[in-house]
């Protein structure tokens, strides 16, 4: 979807405080090629819920690195089953075991973790993107994240031109945790993500 910056920041402005579901009609009406990209993590089934209450066959890209929890991954089945979600599953192109065995999970500061997370999420990510071509790409992210994410908003351009929708940007965990005990959504909070070792850290997705 092409926008401008000003026409972007224009209707950040008009956003703000708006109920998600109107922002994600707002988006899918004007888009042509709409996902949503999920890891399951806490909190996803808030975006998951909102954008197929409004669109039930959207894609749903999951990257699965093969290192979430057993708990995410029981997560991510029940969500699957009962939110009826269209996932596109994208794995690494080489397993984990193998990988453990020649790399395991480097560090931070180690040389090969940057190779680590191309593995295990960007490339897998590029690859789900260049096969479904989006103009809209939902997501969860929320400001307080990140310092990066800090300096986005509810609609955000990606490198590659992608409008990025962020319908939850504004809300705090406690207004998330009314949303899910309002509609009865389960919720996880034993997450593992490999790539980032510190919660505050970016994997390279989002920058």
């Amino acid at each position: 979807m092409a926008l401008t910056q000003e026409e972007i920041q224009n209707l950040n402005r008009q956003f703000k405080g708006i109920p998600p579901e109107e922002i994600i009609s707002w988006a899918i009406n004007h888009g042509k090629k709409p996902v949503v990209t999920t890891n399951f993590r806490p909190y996803e089934v808030a975006i998951l819920h909102a954008v197929t209450e409004v669109d039930k066959s959207i894609p749903v890209i999951w990257c699965d690195t093969g290192y979430n929890t057993p708990q995410t991954y029981k997560h991510a089945e029940e969500l699957i089953a009962r939110l009826g979600l269209n996932v596109k599953l994208y794995v690494p192109k080489q397993t984990s075991s193998h990988r453990d065995a020649v790399m395991g999970i480097p560090q931070i500061h180690d040389p090969l973790h940057q190779e680590f997370t191309e593995q295990v999420k960007l490339e897998p990510f590029r690859r789900a993107m260049e096969e479904h071509k989006p103009d809209v790409w939902f997501t969860n992210l929320r400001k307080g994240q990140t310092a990066h994410r800090d300096s986005l908003d509810v609609l955000s351009m990606s490198k590659d031109g992608v409008l990025k929708v962020s319908p939850f940007y504004h809300w705090s965990d406690t207004q998330l945790d009314a949303y899910l005990k309002e509609r009865q959504l389960p919720n996880e909070h034993k997450y593992f993500d490999p790539t980032k070792v510190l919660a505050n850290r970016e994997c390279g997705l989002h920058t």
